[in-house]
């Protein structure tokens, strides 16, 4: 005869005098095993350092934002310590540290200093603007451009030219002509577009330099050929410039180098530093840095002057400033053109400190401003 199966049974009070049986519940049992339930080894634990660090390198050389680098350092803590080693921030790319003026922290300042004692040269330079245009401390921004511009960085060494144009920081004696066209025609030799139109400019007008006007005007169409080739290689779609323009047309998108030919280049990219000193400026009191200074006059640039009429005005409406001749060109071909307009030669003779305005055929490269 077999075993009765007992269940075993609970007694539930409902009432004061009821009473009911109902079955207990019973235990579950667990199906797997304890070892099985364990989590397995990471395989990211098992790639060596050495391996993960260049990984990482290549992430940094190729990242298009901050928050693609970012992202790395909330993973984990071992890729968080290898990521901020100064072999990976050495490789940081320029959009990388494109830090927004809006979001400017401590914290911010802290990770570009980083990145500059990791030897990275963008963030040299990056940190040496901010500090010298924003931040106001003239020499220490100024060490950091020239330290970036020895290892031969071409936008350091032509910002550095254009503050020994101006005299920026100091007096208007300060100006060092031969120093700025030296650093120029090292930028332009690196084929820094904005420095081969600088240093056109000066040696077709004998600025610092022996006149020499054929020379400085194939430095121009070597300005205009490169940017041309910057627009090829960035892989813009060409049908959108690469076509003859109505001439009752006005074309606004563009950059109209190369006109004979039909190009309208689209506008160059702006580099983050002179992305910052436009929003710093923007966000801190509109379109002044304040105390009568005035800001140059083109968009991409975002320099402001360091002391009054350091910068020079539009030789036909005297209305605009720009910090260089470079500026000057550009914003002709982007915007000014078509808002110039003459005015009496009483309101445009000078601004005071010399500053006398020079008359020309106007046509962008042609008509600049005179250096003082």
């Amino acid at each position: 005869m077999l075993p009765v199966r007992k269940t075993k049974r609970t007694f539930n009070s409902t009432d004061a005098g009821d009473g009911v049986f109902t079955p207990g519940n019973k235990r579950r049992r667990c199906l797997s095993s304890p070892a099985s339930s364990k989590a397995g080894p990471d395989l990211l634990d098992t790639i060596p350092d050495d391996l993960v660090v260049s990984i990482l390198r290549r992430l940094a050389s190729t990242s298009r934002c901050p928050a693609d680098f970012i992202s790395v350092l909330m993973t984990c803590k071992r890729l968080k310590s290898l990521a901020t080693s100064p072999l990976v921030l050495s490789r940081l790319s320029r959009k990388a540290i494109a830090v927004k003026a809006q979001n400017w922290t401590e914290e911010a300042h802290r990770f570009l200093k980083r990145c500059v004692d990791a030897g990275s040269l963008e963030a040299c330079y990056t940190l040496g603007m901010i500090r010298f245009y924003c931040l106001q401390n003239r020499g220490n921004g100024a060490s950091l451009m020239a330290k970036a511009a020895i290892s031969s960085y071409a936008p350091a060494l032509y910002s550095l030219a254009v503050i020994q144009f101006n005299g920026s920081g100091g007096s208007k004696n300060d100006k060092d002509l031969r120093a700025g066209v030296a650093l120029c025609a090292r930028a332009a030799f690196l084929g820094h577009v904005d420095a081969l139109r600088e240093l056109g400019h000066c040696l077709q007008d004998g600025y610092g330099v022996p006149q020499n006007v054929s020379e400085g005007r194939r430095f121009l169409v070597q300005a205009n050929a490169r940017e041309l080739a910057a627009v090829l290689s960035s892989g813009t779609d060409a049908r959108s410039w690469l076509t003859l323009p109505h001439p009752n047309q006005t074309q606004t998108g563009g950059c109209p180098l190369l006109s004979d030919f039909g190009c309208n280049v689209p506008a160059p990219e702006i580099h983050p530093a002179n992305r910052f000193l436009a929003d710093w400026f923007a966000v801190r009191g509109g379109d002044a840095p304040g105390d009568g200074l005035r800001l140059c006059s083109h968009g991409g640039c975002g320099r402001p002057e360091t002391r009054k009429h350091e910068f020079r005005r539009c030789s036909v409406c005297g209305v605009v400033n720009y910090c260089s001749r470079a500026c000057q060109a550009l914003d002709w071909k982007l915007r000014h053109k078509m808002d110039c307009a003459p005015v009496e030669q009483d309101a445009a003779g000078g601004d005071g400190e010399g500053n006398v305005q020079m008359e020309g055929n106007v046509d962008g490269d042609n008509v600049l401003v005179p250096m003082s």
